[in-house]
């Protein structure tokens, strides 16, 4: 059942919603990242007027890592070498960047989440520098 890039077929939302549902309490809870998901997509549409689908898509593009360190190891020294991400990971990263940052803003905060995760994608579809993912990426980058 397992293959490898069977996520590179899911629909960019569902990737969306299935890594909204971190962090213990919330693993499963797939019904509430769908709502959280909806809410935040309506929210864009209030927001930028634009096609929610586009932000998402947008966000996902600016906030992808191009490049990243590994650590190489040889002969008992560890340095880090830059090298350029994979297509899919650049996806998954900044997938999992945005989800991050808008749990991050939402952690003791009035807002909803998908308050929190529609401001944290129009941010970073602009490619400002207050999104958590954006500012992620260029520490990565650098």
């Amino acid at each position: 059942a397992h293959k490898r890039f069977r996520k590179a077929q899911c629909p960019i939302v569902e990737r969306l919603t299935n890594s909204l549902m971190m962090h213990g309490r919330n693993n499963g809870k797939k019904l509430m990242a769908v709502r959280i998901v909806k809410h935040a997509f309506e929210i864009i549409h209030l927001l930028t007027g634009e096609n929610p689908l586009q932000v998402l898509v947008t966000a996902i593009i600016n906030s992808g890592p191009r490049e990243d360190s590994t650590r190489i190891g040889r002969a008992g020294t560890v340095r880090r070498q830059a090298v350029d991400v994979s297509p899919l990971r650049r996806v998954n990263q900044a997938i999992w960047l945005l989800c991050t940052g808008a749990r991050e803003a939402a952690f003791r905060n009035i807002k909803t989440i998908a308050e929190c995760v529609a401001d944290e994608l129009i941010n970073a579809a602009k490619g400002s520098s207050n999104s958590y993912a954006i500012k992620k990426k260029d520490e990565l980058e650098r």
